[in-house]
């Protein structure tokens, strides 16, 4: 069977036409939230609690997918959210993998890939629930985000590319990131204040709309954690669906409140979905320059984390930091697996 498929996406494409047409009522409620979750427990009771309280006038459901927690989080779940549909892995899948699960028995006519770390403010889900109605054109809508203190968190961003990467490696993006031009990938130059069609859609606030993923099939699992939501835009877009910004919802978000407890391995990891990226949609030299490119915004760094390390307050933060950044200089010459934390 694998032959008569060319990638994953065609298999995936594939297997969600099988569900779709194995359900005779796919869309039964109006969304279905997803939430994938790591020993997050008590931010998660936060964020299901902020769901139950706002969502009003809309049918839902909520699903969590458990990575193998050992924090308490399943059995929090089980005691205080009834009505939540649990999946319990023996393993930690990743987060495309997780969240694919979801996918699979979701009845929303919207999905909505929510991290574990948000909370929902002021009706945020229905809203943008409302203006996707609106835009049937469009396959991704995020929202503004915020963070704990109530200022913008910057959220959606480019696609990555040579150009984009090599700015950021040397620092030219930091250091004019209000230019349309040198701060484009992290687009520094928009606050985030009005619609705008984006390229990608950040993944802690994404409402998917059930049908486009006709059209694309579910998360690449290739990507286990980080730029999967980069690849789903883009391969939405590619397939003539938008991806929009909506302004008028909020939602907080506390942002990486997983990884941090793992804080070496996800600074590679974010760089290795990246490099799948750039390995899966472009040519191989672009691919071999941006492995060069990483190494290169590796090294940069290193002499700021080393002073961090001698001189800093926090030096076991530093001490991580730094480590990640000496592998981060090697480890692109092996390619985006070297990187990568998943395990085969």
């Amino acid at each position: 069977m694998a032959e008569a498929f060319r990638s994953l996406n065609d298999f995936n494409k594939w297997a969600y036409m099988i569900l779709d047409k194995n359900n005779s009522n796919p869309y039964r409620l109006d969304v279905s939230i997803i939430i994938v979750n790591w020993n997050t427990r008590d931010i998660l009771r936060d964020c299901l609690c902020s769901i139950f309280e706002q969502i009003r006038n809309i049918s839902f459901e909520v699903i969590v997918i458990d990575n193998a927690s050992s924090d308490g989080s399943v059995e929090m779940v089980k005691q205080e959210f009834h009505k939540v549909k649990l999946i319990e892995n023996r393993e930690n899948r990743g987060f495309a993998a997780a969240n694919n699960q979801g996918i699979k028995i979701a009845d929303g006519r919207y999905i909505l890939c929510l991290n574990s770390d948000t909370i929902v403010l002021d009706g945020a889900i229905q809203k943008t629930m409302n203006f996707a109605d609106k835009h049937t054109d469009t396959a991704v809508i995020g929202c503004k985000v915020l963070n704990p203190d109530m200022t913008l968190q910057p959220t959606c961003f480019m696609f990555p590319s040579l150009l984009n990467l090599f700015l950021s490696a040397t620092f030219l993006s930091n250091l004019f990131s209000s230019s349309r031009f040198w701060g484009r990938e992290r687009m520094g130059w928009w606050n985030r204040d009005k619609v705008l069609e984006v390229e990608v859609v950040t993944g802690c606030f994404m409402l998917v709309r059930h049908k486009a993923l006709e059209a694309v099939g579910l998360m690449d699992e290739s990507f286990y954690m980080y730029a999967e939501e980069t690849d789903w835009c883009f391969r939405f877009s590619k397939s003539g669906w938008k991806n929009l910004f909506y302004p008028n919802a909020q939602i907080i978000h506390l942002g990486g409140q997983s990884s941090k407890k793992v804080r070496q391995e996800m600074i590679l990891q974010t760089r290795a979905g990246i490099l799948y990226f750039i390995k899966k949609h472009y040519s191989y030299l672009e691919y071999i320059l941006c492995c060069f490119l990483f190494s290169l915004h590796a090294l940069f760094r290193l002499p700021f984390w080393g002073s961090k390390v001698l001189f800093g307050p926090d030096k076991l933060f530093a001490l991580t930091t730094f480590k990640a950044y000496l592998k981060g200089v090697i480890k692109p010459f092996g390619g985006w697996h070297s990187l990568s934390s998943k395990k085969e």
